[in-house]
């Protein structure tokens, strides 16, 4: 049965099919206990805050309308900073506090790491932001989805971008070395060379949190690279692009989805204008997104952080199969997540057998003013 947010959108989303006859959930546990897992600290953390917010926005209309077959939705939020290593212990808490899904990872690097304690203990893992190929094209988390396209789909469409739209034939292509940035480099590397219309100048990382990048902004200097393509996150983005700027290298940058966040244009200022990033589709017509973002507004006094619509479609697609299942049962919530369609401020969306979300996908976006446009 489809899942219904409209009418009253979601303003009565709690109720979405909530209230119907479903069978008794199989946990004996008093409530649902639902984790958020994500960067709420650090230099990342405006990526992961809004996870928490949509969070508690849903959870908060589930729980004023009854809960899900009459148990109420307990929130678990734990920080992993982004790091793997962090991640780890993150997820191994969560697991000795009884959780029993969990909305997160934010980063790929964190997601991977975690995945593997999840998966043994058979619990549901989605992410609104972890876009790294493997993560369900290896079929090595069984437990894992996400409400955000991979890596190669947005690699696609900026390389697409950058051959098609802006003509160019060298590209330097730079990643941070981790799971994220690297395999979205990698991807464009390939889609670049695969193309026969471009030549790849420059192909290397760079480490992140560093205070210099002279020495690689030489490099793309000399490799004549007409556009870079760097594959990361925000801080080490907004840094390039700022050296770039000084040494007087005007070069184009084009990157991802983890550059493509207001801080990278706080951060950056005046250097950050013209530059291109990929990023979700923008949804802002979508009556769903809309009402999301006026609740966020209204409780929180401001417009919503990166991946909060992911994130929020994210909670109501495992919500929505909790109660469909009526179990927290990991092969129950999968059947379900597969074969229900949910109404969502990203799209009615429903999952492949891989764990991706099918009617989701990227845009290019282009810094103009201080502010992401769509392209």
């Amino acid at each position: 049965m489809k899942l219904q947010l409209s009418g009253k959108l979601l303003s009565t989303a709690a109720c979405f099919m909530i209230a119907l006859s479903a069978p008794a959930l199989s946990s004996a546990a008093d409530t649902i206990k639902f984790g958020v897992a994500g960067a709420h600290s650090g230099d990342l953390a405006s990526y992961g805050l809004p996870t928490v917010k949509a969070a508690e926005l849903v959870v908060e209309k589930v729980n004023a309308n009854g809960g899900i077959n009459g148990k109420k939705v307990e929130l678990l939020v734990e920080d992993d900073v982004c790091k793997p290593e962090v991640a780890t212990n993150t997820a191994t808490k969560l697991i000795s506090d009884g959780v029993d899904v969990v909305l997160g990872h934010i980063c790929s690097g964190a997601t991977k790491a975690a995945l593997p304690i999840y998966s043994n203990a058979g619990v549901l893992v989605m992410s609104p932001s972890a876009t790294n190929p493997a993560l369900t094209q290896s079929g090595e988390y069984p437990n894992f989805f996400r409400t955000i396209a991979p890596d190669d789909a947005q690699a696609k469409i900026d390389v697409e971008f950058a051959l098609n739209n802006l003509g160019y034939t060298k590209i330097a292509v730079i990643h941070d070395k981790g799971d994220y940035g690297k395999g979205f480099a990698e991807f464009a590397k390939k889609f670049l060379e695969d193309s026969g219309k471009a030549e790849v100048v420059l192909y290397e990382g760079v480490t992140p949190g560093a205070v210099d990048y002279s020495a690689i902004v030489q490099k793309i200097k000399r490799s004549g690279a007409q556009a870079v393509m760097f594959g990361g996150y925000h801080p080490e983005a907004s840094k390039i692009i700022s050296m770039m700027r000084k040494k007087r290298l005007k070069t184009d940058f084009i990157s991802d989805d983890g550059v493509k966040d207001n801080t990278f244009i706080k951060v950056a200022g005046k250097d950050a204008e013209g530059a291109y990033a990929s990023g979700p589709k923008d949804t802002t017509k979508n009556p769903l997104s809309i009402q999301a973002v006026e609740e966020h507004k209204e409780k929180y006094g401001a417009d919503p952080g990166a991946f909060f619509e992911n994130a929020y479609s994210a909670a109501l697609a495992m919500l929505n199969a909790i109660e469909k299942a009526g179990s927290t049962d990991l092969d129950a919530l999968k059947k379900a997540l597969q074969t229900e369609k949910v109404d969502t401020p990203v799209g009615s969306i429903y999952f492949d057998d891989k764990g991706d979300a099918i009617g989701v996908g990227f845009s290019v976006y282009q810094v103009q003013n201080g502010e992401f446009v769509e392209l």
